[in-house]
């Protein structure tokens, strides 16, 4: 009876311990800090446009994001403000998409400036604003912090790098770079929409549109880049793309010229 005694106060004592420690531990808080926040409301322009309850659910995700993707520089250090930019860039493009995790991505690899295909940030030759690892680089995605910066300046104009790159890791979820993501795109729209990116692949050709040549590349490269101008420019590609806008917003579950 002692042994047993002695053992219940045992048991209840380590529950006790257990249970005013866990009460009295904070709990880690899953909330943007306000040093982030202030750099979303000056230099997201995403952002600032939603309202109060999207506000809450983009700070959220950004969180999530930061804390399952590591960013590392190169040649750099990194700052806040790469961080909150990054994260913005992974999580505009699915912010339709609640509890989506870029589950093909661990790493991002910032450069502060253009790269080549060597890697090398310094020297001639550098054209390279960022790219989606492959090989010995899967899982991993490779920006230039200066390319980063201007998508979210003023003089972005309808360009955005970091967003491109999202939308290449995006289109790549289904197993396949190729300009229709399969996850995110019901199977009736695939084939109209390669059919609208090959016609507007000829009126690029011919300068009849304002969409970056770099389209032409290929039909994943189209997706990416049109997706740019889905993003930074919402309504201009609504009133002289109405068709590729329609068929963005039904792929990103969005509407931003509606905002």
């Amino acid at each position: 009876m002692i042994i047993a005694a002695v053992i219940l106060i045992f048991i209840v004592s380590c529950f006790l311990l257990f249970y005013f420690e866990v009460k009295l531990k904070p709990a880690p808080s899953k909330k943007l800090s306000d040093t982030y926040k202030r750099l979303l409301d000056e230099m997201v322009v995403y952002y600032q446009k939603l309202n109060n309850k999207d506000k809450k659910r983009f700070e959220t995700m950004i969180y999530s994001f930061l804390a399952s993707v590591r960013i590392e520089g190169v040649g750099t250090e990194i700052s806040d403000i790469d961080r909150v930019l990054i994260a913005s860039s992974a999580v505009i493009p699915i912010f339709g998409f609640p509890g989506w995790q870029y589950k093909n991505l661990t790493n991002v690899i910032l450069y502060p400036d253009t790269f080549d295909g060597e890697f090398q940030f310094e020297g001639e030759g550098r054209n390279i604003l960022g790219m989606v690892g492959s090989g010995y680089l899967n899982g991993q995605m490779l920006l230039s912090r200066a390319a980063l910066i201007k998508g979210f300046s003023n003089a972005a104009g309808k360009e955005n790098a970091a967003i491109h790159e999202f939308v290449h890791l995006l289109d790549s979820s289904d197993g396949a770079t190729d300009g229709v993501p399969a996850y995110l795109m019901d199977h009736a729209y695939a084939q109209p929409w390669l059919h609208m990116i090959h016609q507007e692949m000829h009126r690029i050709e011919d300068g009849k549109s304002d969409i970056n040549p770099y389209a032409l590349t290929n039909e994943a490269e189209f997706l990416a880049v049109v997706s740019e101008y889905f993003f930074e420019k919402p309504e201009q590609l609504q009133q002289k793309h109405p068709g590729i806008y329609e068929q963005l917003s039904k792929i990103f579950i969005q509407d931003p010229a509606a905002g």
